[in-house]
């Protein structure tokens, strides 16, 4: 070969060299990549330290910030809180402090809407559910969560961006559902029992959590957006989650919201035959072409 000789890199290949992952970023990294640059202003933040006060009870290290970031700042110019969940502590889990954060969080743009402030929220999931370790109060704080997610996206958009590596599953997959538009990547996953639940209740012969190309494809972000349980699929790219957000914000307050789509769901369910064994193939494929619907 001439050492002289140069290669040219096809776009494919010098973009993915560019791209910033937004998988690998931490909760406080992804708060900031959601907000406009300069803006982030973190509200109870690490030197708080406003921690579980039950993991220590259990012998569990507790996080400062409880493995919950939240932030205002403004988004495409308009204000907004951003609140990302931290996988790594505990599985992204919910308990009772990194709980309120959020719900307290979503209630501050609520009442900055009321006021005629014009705020959007953007949640960051990364979460297996409640926290076992502070279970009842866990399951208090969702709804909290819930309901607050409900009243706020009356007034703004609420988006849930699910990336990965643990994905949305349990209380913060409905979370997710109950938000105005849910941005994936072909890498997130969203479920209300994870793969390993599932296998441990009804056996390995029902489902293999080692069959990682069959789980994707049953709940993984291409699955979700192809049967329209995610308004978005993007690349794990931290520029197009955060160009994703914005669109969608600018968009507004949807005119039906999912979970009001209840005769859809219940339709495309009486239409499936179960006596035969579905496929995600055959799901993508019947809703793709209007079935069920």
């Amino acid at each position: 070969m001439n050492p002289s000789e140069t290669f040219e890199l096809s776009p494919e290949v010098v973009a993915l060299g560019t791209r910033r992952s937004y998988i690998e970023l931490g909760a406080r990294d992804r708060a900031r990549q959601l907000l406009d640059p300069g803006t982030f202003r973190e509200l109870l933040g690490p030197f708080d330290r406003l921690e579980s006060p039950w993991l220590p009870m259990q012998g569990i290290v507790p996080q400062s910030d409880d493995g919950c970031v939240v932030a205002k700042g403004a988004i495409g110019g308009k204000p907004a809180v951003a609140i990302a969940l931290e996988g790594k502590f505990q599985g992204g889990s919910i308990g009772e402090v990194c709980g309120m954060k959020i719900a307290t969080a979503l209630h501050l743009a609520r009442t900055d809407n009321e006021k005629g402030i014009t705020t959007g929220a953007v949640l960051s999931v990364e979460s297996g559910g409640v926290r076992l370790q502070e279970a009842n109060m866990g399951e208090l704080v969702l709804a909290e969560i819930y309901a607050e997610i409900v009243a706020l996206r009356l007034h703004a958009p609420v988006i849930a961006v699910v990336a990965g590596m643990t994905g949305a599953f349990g209380g913060m997959s409905l979370a997710t559902a109950l938000c105005s538009h849910v941005v994936m990547t072909r890498q997130a996953r969203l479920s209300m029992n994870g793969p390993e639940v599932i296998e441990l209740e009804a056996g390995v012969e029902e489902l293999d959590a080692r069959d990682k190309p069959f789980i994707w494809s049953l709940c993984g972000g291409a699955q979700r957006f192809a049967t329209g349980f995610a308004d978005r699929l993007v690349e794990d790219d931290a520029a197009q989650v955060s160009a994703a957000v914005v669109d969608l914000l600018r968009q507004g307050v949807p005119e039906v919201f999912r979970t009001s789509m209840i005769d859809l769901f219940l339709s495309r369910l009486a239409a499936l035959d179960t006596g035969r064994q579905w496929t995600p193939g055959d799901i993508r494929e019947t809703w793709a072409k209007g079935g069920a619907r």
